[in-house]
């Protein structure tokens, strides 16, 4: 009798540069999703957090069944790690003092360490367990979660730190937004540097990866605290409500349109056929 084999298929989408826009664009928008879960309709840091990690959990569950790449789920898994990771830092971070319900207080700064020695920790057991890194080709379940685990940290990452550079640090939004995309750019250049150079190295690409995905979120928090927060307080007044309708319409209008162009890819290396 003939074996029949169902082999998961890599669930991850290309890293190009169309991925950091939606990545970009998924972290704001999970920024004020957040922010209007806790802060505009009132639920709180605490039971904001429960049900956006709830939320979380139910569409990673579907991610983790799945058995291919679908666009729309895995960056509705990313979201889900962006507006949980927003509320998770805000309760680790604030106190009831800023009027959105119970938090620990343990500050920025402090959430920050903690959570990159969270971070630090969740790579070196995958890379332990998995002996690879690798964020292009996951196609076992243990690999895939620690995938995710090291998303929804780095992202609540990037909020406690977006927020300590907004907030603690002088810089106030702009700035802060200001002095991460400087280093986000130059990440970029080194990868571009080592790209030109055929620099074979897949730790220094996988450490790329990671350093910019951790520094994207924090850009995204301090963009959603641009948009959201008023003039006097260094932002442009469009609200967690607009600037979530914005960004979600950027967002999917993206996905639709990276779809659509592997669509007419496959079309076109068919017809050549």
């Amino acid at each position: 009798m003939r074996q029949s084999t169902s082999p998961i298929l890599s669930k991850l989408p290309a890293l190009t540069f169309l991925f950091w826009v939606m990545k970009i664009a998924a972290t704001t928008l999970g920024e004020t999703a957040g922010d209007l879960f806790s802060m505009t309709m009132g639920i709180g840091y605490m039971w904001s957090t429960l049900i956006l990690m709830s939320g979380f959990v139910a569409v990673l569950i579907g991610q983790l069944a799945a058995r291919r790449y679908i666009p729309f789920l895995y960056w509705s898994v990313i979201l889900a790690t962006s507006t949980a990771g927003t509320t998770m830092s805000d309760f680790m971070n604030r106190t009831s003092a800023h009027g959105d319900g119970p938090g620990l207080g343990i500050g920025y700064a402090t959430g920050s360490a903690i959570l990159v020695s969270l971070l630090v920790g969740v790579l070196l057991v995958w890379r332990w367990v998995e002996k690879s890194l690798s964020v292009t080709d996951v196609r076992s379940r243990r690999a895939e979660v620690f995938y995710w685990s090291a998303i929804l940290v780095s992202n609540t990452l990037g909020t406690s730190l977006g927020d300590y550079l907004a907030d603690d640090s002088g810089l106030g939004f702009a700035g802060g937004a200001a002095l991460i995309g400087g280093v986000i750019a130059l990440i970029v250049s080194v990868y571009l540097v080592a790209k030109r150079l055929k620099v074979a190295s897949p730790a220094l690409y996988v450490g790329l990866f990671w350093a910019a995905f951790v520094l994207t979120r924090p850009f995204g928090a301090t963009m959603g605290d641009v948009l959201t927060k008023t003039p006097v307080q260094g932002g442009l007044g469009f609200g967690t409500i607009g600037s979530s309708a914005v960004l979600a319409a950027v967002l999917v209008g993206t996905i639709v349109f990276t779809m659509w162009r592997g669509s007419a890819a496959s079309a076109t290396e068919e017809a050549a056929a």
